[in-house]
């Protein structure tokens, strides 16, 4: 009789391990209380004719997300167009903007007409990014972490002091690029992973080099498409998705979870994936078999959480592109109000989101869809006078960088959402966007763990354990996870060489 397998919650890391799971032939059944999959990545549409992705937008790294479907005899290109954008982004500053083109060759004359002698040193830095990445996304991520013995390879302890793990990302970064808007450009992608630049290992330039220099892209649809082919892919493996379907308590026998309870029905498993919220589903154990307790939880470094708002605009807007980020007012003082002093920021960043100039599937032919997010701190409050307090400030800013007036008279569909939505919708410990931030104490083996120390059969995956936050990391986590749950209860030779 097969092995029957509970994964709760169908994000990223949820749909990549019941793919990986269902084709080494369990039976897999994925409980997700929403009534689509996808978890921060869901989409909705209003009457109004608006198609909404409620979180990621950026698809970087292409060639990781097409290496999940090369493992199942597919193509990304099998379930979705992907469009590169060109330019891939604009970044305003007090100064003007900078409009990052897509070929490699143009960005580099743009960093030599800003900085004498920047291309070549943008050759210098990518190429050291590019070794990086193939080490890093190659080697480095796809390590279950129980041990630093697992990075004992001739080829990584080879790669070890090219890889600057030690050193900070904001100094790397100045080592190379003396102007602050280059610097700026260079130091963005890491924001991503929840710390700031100066707390961020310069190992993860590799970043640049994952979307500067592979590109981004679009998926034709909204991102949503990525998931529902995911979602396919894992179906087409035999996997089951139960929508709908929350799952209320875990129960233990014999150091074991032999059921869980689903919207009030015990329902028997052999094994346990978690890729919801790792402490809310420690909160569903009995303290004693926790991996960690709160002062554990209460110590970590979380990346951001965010204030979004969806907008559905009645015109266009001129003079804006599909990505947009809004630098005028300094980072760090941002990034104080996240780490330091947990407040709303008074100068905030944010980044404009517009899809619709890509895809006119999103909106109506007369208007336009908008996406608007700003990173906060965890934890704070958000009523709703707050947040329109920065919608205002935000389209104000929109509106002096595309010469649009009366933007917020333009809206005809309006939805916001932030810390306490998180929490609320994905149990997000303190209202975390993104997982833990990727500082060097919170890297590989410092994560918390895959595999529960005391309930034998109970995994986690996601973005709270490795390799950490974004897309690309969440499905690695999956693939991660499902093989070292057949490598515990499969050990025949026969199922170890299905991943």
């Amino acid at each position: 009789m097969k092995k029957k397998v509970a994964v709760i919650g169908a994000g990223f890391s949820g749909l990549s391990a019941a793919a990986y799971l269902a084709k080494a032939g369990y039976d897999v059944h994925v409980f997700e209380k929403h009534i689509q999959p996808g978890g921060r990545a869901r989409q909705f549409s209003t009457p109004e004719g608006f198609r909404f992705d409620m979180g990621p937008s950026w698809y970087w790294m292409p060639d990781i997300i097409e290496s999940f479907f090369s493992d199942f005899g597919h193509s990304a290109a099998d379930f979705f167009e992907l469009v590169s954008l060109n330019p891939q982004f604009e970044m305003i500053f007090n100064s003007g903007k900078i409009s990052v083109p897509e070929p490699y060759e143009d960005l580099k004359q743009l960093f030599e007409r800003i900085e004498v002698g920047a291309g070549r040193k943008l050759d210098k830095f990518m190429q050291a990014a590019k070794f990086k990445y193939e080490v890093g996304m190659r080697d480095f991520v796809n390590k279950p972490c129980h041990s630093w013995l697992e990075f004992a390879s001739p080829k990584i302890a080879r790669s070890a002091f090219k890889l600057d793990l030690l050193s900070s990302f904001r100094a790397y970064v100045a080592k190379y690029f003396k102007d602050e808007r280059l610097r700026t450009l260079m130091e963005f992608p890491v924001i991503f992973l929840g710390a700031s630049p100066k707390d961020i290992p310069a190992l993860y330039s590799l970043m640049n080099y994952g979307g500067y220099a592979l590109g981004t892209y679009y998926p034709k649809g909204g991102f949503f498409q990525l998931v529902q082919a995911m979602q396919q892919v894992a179906e087409k493996q035999g996997a089951n998705f139960h929508f709908g379907h929350s799952v209320e308590a875990l129960n233990i026998e014999n150091k074991a979870v032999s059921s869980i309870t689903v919207n009030g029905e015990n329902r028997e498993f052999d094994l346990i994936v978690a890729s919801a919220d790792y402490h809310h589903i420690e909160s569903l154990l009995p303290q004693g078999l926790r991996n960690y307790d709160d002062a554990y939880w209460k110590s970590r470094t979380f990346a951001p959480s965010s204030l979004i708002y969806y907008l559905g605009m009645k015109s266009t807007i001129s003079n804006l592109i599909h990505h947009t980020l809004f630098f005028e007012h300094n980072l760090d003082d941002h990034i104080d109000c996240i780490y330091g002093e947990k407040k709303w920021p008074q100068n905030p960043l944010f980044y404009a989101c517009c899809p619709s100039k890509t895809d006119s599937q999103l909106a109506p032919s007369d208007g336009e869809n908008l996406f608007l997010l700003m990173p906060l701190a965890t934890g704070i409050a958000d009523d709703e006078e707050t947040r329109e307090e920065y919608l205002i400030h935000m389209l104000k800013r929109l509106e002096k960088h595309t010469g649009t007036k009366n933007l917020y008279e333009q809206i005809s569909y309006k939805r916001s959402y932030c810390v306490s939505d998180f929490m609320n919708d994905y149990n997000a410990y303190g209202g975390n966007a993104y997982g833990l931030a990727n500082t060097l104490k919170q890297t590989a083996v410092w994560k918390p763990k895959v595999r529960n120390k005391k309930v034998h059969n109970l995994f986690y995956t996601g973005q709270l354990t490795v390799p950490g936050p974004g897309v690309p990391p969440s499905i690695i986590s999956g693939k991660i996870v499902a093989k070292e749950a057949i490598e515990l209860y499969h050990k025949s030779s026969a199922h170890e060489e299905v991943i």
